[in-house]
């Protein structure tokens, strides 16, 4: 399942890494894309929704509802 999420916040190669890995943390299989002009983050996971956006949140990022 793909889930993808509007995040506010993200800004330079740092934040990529951080929402990669934070993601990869919970799902170490996810593959992860992250669009900083979008302002989205795009994850083929096994995880819920949910256990995704608590993962980004966790990095000090908004994800929008």
């Amino acid at each position: 399942m793909t889930v993808e999420l509007k995040v506010a916040g993200m800004t330079c190669g740092h934040c990529v890494k951080a929402v990669t890995e934070a993601i990869r943390a919970k799902d170490p299989a996810a593959e992860v894309e992250v669009s900083l002009a979008e302002g989205v983050v795009r994850a083929a996971t096994t995880l819920p929704r949910a256990a995704v956006a608590a993962a980004v949140e966790e990095e000090g990022y908004k994800v929008a509802a």
